[in-house]
């Protein structure tokens, strides 16, 4: 009974995970396939046959190698035949209490600050620390003499005593009060600490006239006097000088994890507050080259952008999803002038819906071959794109036929990434709001923004961008954005220094508002080496997601008592989950600023910190529910209320408390925009689970 209940708690976490990665279809612990599968016949690893007869069977082949606890689909045997998720009366006390939130860092910081404030005065210390560093200074001189060491040739000038209380005067003035940084809380670095450590004592101690212990002391009994603290965390320990640790009671464990067991359904939140600083944010990612195939450069940019606006969506913060996508520029004049020779009903707007451009890269390899070959078609296709920029019919006509021709493709690989609620704003969107570019006084800014033949670049577009994304009113026409996320290639960090330079320096960025580049590494090859075909051309995108899918596809083909027979529809499904899904999550649960190796091998391995691992702990978690429960493994898992959660044993203390400490992971993610912080945290939850399995099964 205590391991199911520990079982939903542990589910809770999977449902936001998925929120914030994607849909079923991509996510990598989504629902694995449909309701219920067709039953066929496949192999264990020991050589014997058994039906297919839910998703939890499907998920035990997709890998051909299995831990040894994922051996068995019912891993609790008879320990759990008879067991039961009952209502109780204390379920019902979890259920009217559910409303409130559980509590991480944040409360801790706010805590000690509370303290900090209530009893030491921000302005005596500030004096302090500004006397300990004049009398630090004398220390260090007469150290220095006493160990021989020979004065200066021209020695410092004494300090009058009207000098020193003006410095000391002037720290009084500048105090402010304490806040969260001072609070100096981390989380433990191990265990035995307990869950965060306070640093405040060690660096007020001096400033305060005390010893460090004595500081940490007196922080300790103010901890004690805040509502609610003594309910939610043990005694503060005081540690070695005057480290202060703080450690979640078992009680409030118990209880946050049955909130986030109660508030798991659809649409739940697992008991995580909702932001108090609520922002508009904009995230701009993805941003592919119209009449271009989006390849393999794309992709970090893509999946990064899209788990991002997910988190800070759930969050609580108003996000638009912004696709720059290229589709003005110099590229444009060379096409809409290739267009005019090759398909000339193109430019004409009411005649351009019918025209079927074939393969768009072909007709890019074919106008850029001209380009380059043809000096008289590269002036065309130079002055073509400023046509095009002061708005010209016919260029228009055949541009808007190239960004739907394209558009369609595009969207074939967001389906299949489940990218949704993507909102197209290229670099044409900001054509009305270039020109004009000066700093506040009129002087021209330093940056090149209009090139010689009246022309813009990309310089000019962002510029113009972040103009309507912060600076002007939604009344306008613009966005009014707090904070704005540009996901791309960390070789545009340089670009993106100087244009958020040039348009704090000309004004258009308020104090309060955030530019935010958000730079990725390279995908390479196992080599190490650039990603690419073996002719050594770009790997486009679709091919790449299209091979996943096909080896997971192939992989559970190999099970199957006749591997020639064809899949079946949810067997497809599944390959589709586990493909995509293991894309997504090699790419999430690296440090987006590394550079990686594309492994399919790694990628879709059962072992370590990968999508199948996931998927199959979510489907086995599934299958102790089924067994608990007496459900029947054809049909869709449906999931009992949860009960109170009772911790009888360190390994389920272990998982709860690693269960409670994802609010400081949202945060900590939503600050720092690193996503692999959540897949580490996916990761060691089900490292954990499968701890107190191990544990009850012995």
């Amino acid at each position: 009974m205590v391991m199911i209940r520990i079982v939903m708690s542990a589910l809770s976490a999977t449902v936001l995970i998925r929120r914030c990665v994607g849909g079923a279809s991509s996510a990598f612990i989504g629902q694995t396939a449909s309701n219920s599968l067709p039953q066929g016949r496949i192999h264990t690893h020991g050589g014997s046959k058994r039906h297919v007869t839910s998703n939890k069977d499907v998920m035990a082949f997709i890998s051909p190698i299995q831990p040894r606890s994922f051996m068995s689909p019912h891993p609790f045997g008879a320990h759990f035949s008879t067991t039961r998720m009952s209502m109780s009366a204390t379920t019902t006390t979890q259920t009217e209490s559910s409303a409130s939130s559980l509590v991480g860092i944040d409360w801790v910081r706010s805590s000690v600050v509370s303290v900090l404030n209530e009893i030491f005065d921000p302005v005596e210390i500030a004096k302090g620390a500004a006397i300990a560093k004049l009398d630090g200074k004398k220390k260090t001189k007469k150290k220095k003499q006493a160990q021989g060491e020979q004065p200066p040739v021209e020695d410092e000038p004494s300090m009058s005593e009207d000098e020193r209380n003006a410095i000391i005067d002037a720290a009084a003035a500048s105090a402010k009060p304490f806040s969260t940084t001072d609070a100096m809380i981390t989380p433990a670095t191990k265990p035995e600490f307990g869950d965060y450590q306070c640093n405040a004592a060690m660096s007020l101690a001096k400033s305060a006239g005390l010893n460090p212990r004595d500081c940490a002391a007196k922080i300790v009994q103010g901890l004690k006097n805040v509502p609610g603290f003594d309910d939610i965390m043990e005694e503060p320990e005081i540690a070695g000088p005057g480290f202060i640790n703080l450690k979640f009671k078992d009680g409030y464990l118990a209880d946050a994890a049955g909130k986030m067991a109660m508030d798991s359904r659809e649409g739940g939140r697992l008991a995580v507050p909702v932001t108090a600083n609520k922002q508009k944010i904009i995230v701009d990612f993805s941003s592919p080259n119209i009449a271009k195939e989006m390849h393999v450069g794309h992709l970090r940019s893509t999946i990064i952008g899209d788990t991002l606006s997910n988190l800070l969506t759930f969050v609580g913060h108003d996000v638009l999803r912004l696709n720059h996508v290229g589709d003005w520029g110099t590229q444009f004049g060379m096409l809409v002038e290739h267009l005019r020779d090759e398909f000339p009903e193109a430019l004409d707007k009411e005649k351009s819906k019918n025209v079927d451009l074939g393969d768009l890269v072909t007709l890019y390899k074919a106008a850029k071959k001209r380009f380059d070959a043809d000096a008289d078609f590269k002036v065309r296709a130079r002055e073509g794109v400023v046509k095009l920029q002061a708005g010209d019919k016919e260029a228009l006509a055949a541009w808007e036929s190239l960004c739907a021709a394209s558009r369609l493709e595009y969207q074939k690989i967001y389906d299949l990434l489940n990218i949704k609620n993507l909102n197209e704003r290229g670099e044409s969107f900001y054509n009305p709001y270039l020109g004009g570019y000066t700093n506040r006084d009129g002087s021209p800014l330093p940056m090149i923004v209009r090139k010689s033949d009246g022309g813009f670049n990309y310089a000019t577009t962002d510029l113009a961008a972040i103009r309507h994304r912060v600076q002007l009113d939604p009344s306008d026409g613009g966005e009014k954005a707090d904070r704005v996320l540009y996901v791309t290639d960390a070789g545009q960090s340089q670009h993106f220094e100087m244009v958020f330079a040039a348009a704090k320096k000309a004004g258009f960025v308020a104090d309060s508002v955030s530019l935010k580049h958000v730079p990725f590494g390279l995908v390479q090859g196992e080599d190490g080496k650039k990603f690419a075909t073996r002719s050594g051309d770009t790997v486009k995108l679709k091919d790449l997601l299209d091979e996943a899918v096909r080896i997971a596809e192939e992989d559970i083909k190999s099970r199957l008592e006749n591997p020639e027979e064809s899949l079946s529809d949810a067997l497809t499904e599944v390959a589709k989950t586990v493909g995509i899904g293991a894309v997504k999550y090699a790419d999430l649960s690296m440090n987006r600023e590394s550079n990686y190796k594309f492994s399919y091998g790694r990628m879709l391995s059962l072992n370590g910190n990968t999508a199948p691992y996931m998927l199959y702990a979510y489907a086995r978690i599934c299958g102790i529910v089924r067994k608990a429960t007496g459900q029947s493994d054809d049909a869709k898992v449906q999931w009992p209320e949860p009960s109170a959660i009772i911790i009888s044993h360190d390994a389920e203390k272990q998982l709860v408390r690693n269960l409670v400490k994802l609010p400081d992971i949202l945060s900590e993610v939503e600050s720092d925009l690193y996503p692999n912080r959540l897949c580490d945290y996916l990761f060691e939850t089900s490292q954990k689970f499968n701890q107190v399995s191990l544990m009850a099964q012995h």
